[in-house]
């Protein structure tokens, strides 16, 4: 058996007083159903002699006494009732009246009644309550407990996240900087690349441009040379082709000093 704490006891006390008070307030009913004497079950005999008399017969002495049980019995109670609506009209409380002979009986009763509740809820009534409370108290603990579980596996589930999270932005931020990297090293690699085959393409276009300017400065030598030549001997008859020749050089020099110097 469940032993009861100090609390429920208490609590089975307050139970068994609300129920004797309640069995106290229904006591002015009680009051008149006690003092209510059962009828008479049978006629009195007017033929037979009357009580006190010589000769009456048992059956009339038996009617007699009933009869006089009966009115006694009814005038005590209309003495109780009209005693109840005294008080009542005074406005006191019938179970507080010490003056009523029916009180030592009522508290008699009371108190075994009380007892007798008592025990039969503290054996009886209270054990089963007391179970039903102990087995919520251990549905409670284990719901709190499966929530401290699952509160516990939700934060690991969330460190676990995070940390999971950390990892891949590290990670990303790795790529792109490796990305970053590669790509700037292509392009640095691209560039320079261009660079080289640009620095090629001029040089070899400054030397197409200076073998063109070196062929077209040799032809105008010549035509030069020739157009003076001809000119000299057309007005001077003289045909001297290496003074013309240095006479040309050095004007060709004067117009062009990198000419001159190459």
């Amino acid at each position: 058996m469940i032993r009861l704490s100090h609390r429920n006891a208490w609590r089975s006390l307050a139970l068994a007083a609300l129920l004797s008070g309640a069995s106290v307030l229904a006591a002015p009913g009680a009051l008149a159903q006690q003092v209510t004497a059962p009828h008479a079950t049978g006629p009195v005999q007017p033929s037979g002699p009357l009580p006190g008399q010589q000769g009456e017969s048992r059956a009339v002495q038996a009617d007699s006494d009933r009869a006089n049980a009966v009115r006694e019995a009814n005038i005590t109670a209309n003495e109780y009732r009209a005693a109840a609506h005294d008080a009542a009209d005074a406005g006191g409380m019938p179970q507080l009246d010490f003056g009523n002979p029916l009180m030592i009986s009522q508290v008699v009763w009371l108190l075994v009644i009380f007892g007798l509740l008592v025990f039969l809820c503290y054996q009886f009534l209270l054990p089963p309550v007391a179970a039903v409370l102990e087995d919520r108290r251990q549905r409670i603990a284990a719901d709190l407990d499966a929530a401290r579980d699952a509160r516990a596996e939700a934060e690991a589930a969330e460190a676990g996240r995070r940390d999971s999270t950390a990892r891949a932005r590290a990670e990303a931020q790795a790529s792109i900087a490796a990305a970053l990297q590669a790509a700037q090293a292509e392009s640095a690699a691209r560039a320079e690349a261009l660079a080289e085959r640009l620095n090629r393409q001029i040089t070899e276009a400054e030397a197409r441009i200076g073998t063109a300017r070196d062929a077209a400065m040799g032809a105008l030598r010549e035509v030069a040379t020739d157009a003076t030549t001809a000119l000299v001997q057309r007005l001077s008859g003289l045909t001297d082709g290496a003074a013309v020749s240095a006479a040309v050089d050095r004007e060709l020099a004067a117009r062009n000093p990198r000419t001159g110097a190459a």
